[in-house]
Order: C-alpha cells, then sequence, then structure tokens
C-alpha cells in the first residue's frame, strides 16, 4: 500500500537526520530540520527537542502548524526551532523543507569578515551568486520577529549563509536540500583547505562560474539520487528509523 505524504515526509525526514549524524555534521542535540506536509506548506514537521540525530525515528518528529502559535508552547518544540522553521514554513508557502545546521567548514565561513564562498572548483561554483548572508547575529534566534527577518533575507535565494552562526538551506524536497548542504560543507571545506595553504587562490571567471552552477540546477535527480542512496545505508544499518 503505498504511504501518505506525511508518512513518506516522515521516513525521508528522519533519514535525513540519520544522515547528517553519520556524516558528523551535527551540533551536539542542537539544530532542526523540518519539511512541509501540507499544501499551503504550514503543517510541517520538526524534530524533536534535544534528541540526538543518530537515534530519531518517522514517529518521533513532532507534527506543528506555523499559523497556531501555540506550537510555541509544546514542551518538545524549541523555542529556536518554531522562531525560525516555523516563520520560514509561515511566510514561504514553496519551500518544502528546510535544514539549518552549524557544520564546522561552513560555519567557519560565515565567521569570516565579510562571508562568501568564491568559486575555485565545481562545488563552490554551485553557489555563485547564490547565497544570501546574515551578517546580523544578535544571539539565539528565539524570537518570531527574528524568524520573520530570516524567512526575508531568503528573498529569491535558497541559502541562508548565517554570519557567526551557521547555515539554513530550503529546498523544494528533503533530497534536494540534503544534497545541498552536503555539497555546501564540502565546498567551504575545500575552500578553507585551499585558503590555508597560503597561496593565491584560482578562482573561476563568472562565465564559467555561473555555467557551472546552472549545470547543477539542471541535475536535481543526482541530488534525489544521493538522498535515496544515503537514505537507504540508514535503513539498512538500522531498520528502526522506519517506525
Amino acid at each position: 500500500m503505498a504511504l501518505s505524504l506525511e508518512e513518506q515526509t516522515r521516513i525521508d525526514l528522519a533519514a535525513t537526520f540519520r544522515i547528517v549524524a553519520h556524516l558528523s555534521m551535527h551540533e551536539a542535540v542542537a539544530n532542526h530540520f523540518s519539511a512541509a506536509v501540507s499544501a499551503d506548506g504550514k503543517q510541517f514537521l520538526l524534530n524533536p527537542k534535544w534528541k540526538h540525530f543518530s537515534r530519531i525515528r518517522a514517529s518521533d518528529l513532532l507534527l506543528l502548524n506555523a499559523d497556531d502559535a501555540s506550537g510555541a508552547d509544546h514542551p518538545d518544540v524549541d523555542s529556536t526551532a518554531w522562531s525560525i522553521h516555523g516563520q520560514i514554513h509561515r511566510l514561504l508557502p514553496q519551500t518544502r523543507a528546510v535544514l539549518h545546521l552549524h557544520p564546522v567548514y561552513t560555519t567557519a565561513v560565515a565567521c569570516l569578515a565579510k562571508p562568501h564562498i568564491p568559486p575555485i572548483d565545481q562545488n563552490t561554483a554551485r553557489y555563485f551568486n547564490r547565497v544570501a548572508v546574515d551578517e546580523l547575529y544578535g544571539g539565539m534566534a528565539d524570537t518570531e520577529a527574528e524568524g520573520e527577518r530570516l524567512a526575508g533575507l531568503l528573498d529569491g535565494k535558497s541559502r541562508l549563509l548565517m554570519g557567526n552562526h551557521g547555515v539554513m538551506v530550503t529546498a523544494t524536497s528533503i533530497g534536494e536540500a540534503f544534497d545541498d548542504i552536503w555539497t555546501l560543507e564540502r565546498a567551504c571545506q575545500i575552500l578553507v583547505t585551499a585558503w590555508s595553504t597560503g597561496q593565491p587562490l584560482r578562482v573561476l571567471s563568472d562565465e564559467v562560474a555561473e555555467k557551472t552552477a546552472r549545470g547543477w540546477e539542471g541535475i536535481t535527480d543526482f541530488s534525489q539520487r544521493h538522498f535515496e542512496e544515503m537514505k537507504q545505508l540508514m535503513i539498512d544499518a538500522d531498520p528502526w528509523l522506519l517506525d
């Protein structure tokens, strides 16, 4: 019997937590992922407060409504998660998945005086002129006003490099969002390693960088397949993920 949208989304999102933990991109028991399950994007799944990514099952995910302010009072909802994810799902209905992380290399780049990702290879070029930057970090994002501000910064873009904080990626599917945040961390790892040599960077021309970025945008099936392969690895390792 075919799974409902919510059932499939639960499995996909639970697998994403497991994958990110497997890749050591998680932050203790912090950070949050969400995914919309309604046509208007306002009903969404979110991980419960302070549960390790490696232990999350499909049934653990909370079903919330971005228009229902009582969600902020749920004992298993982290205030920063509600402030950020609740507002993005309320204000950006086209967004189906929102991943927020503090991965080491992307966060290191976000801590530069002027956070930027110059196109020096195929991975970094994926983000040429396609990343919004927040330079106004003011502490824990625990108010709806802060969530609204962050949602506004995503205008026309799907990635937000959060200065002195981390990164947020949005997408129309969980698979695309996962592959995107994985590639972004890989890109920043390459960039930081290249910078660490102390040698000048060979930066791609704008023309080549734009061509490469468009090439990435034409292979969303690659992103989905990357996710499906990683998801199956997680299910094989622990079928309880599906519970």
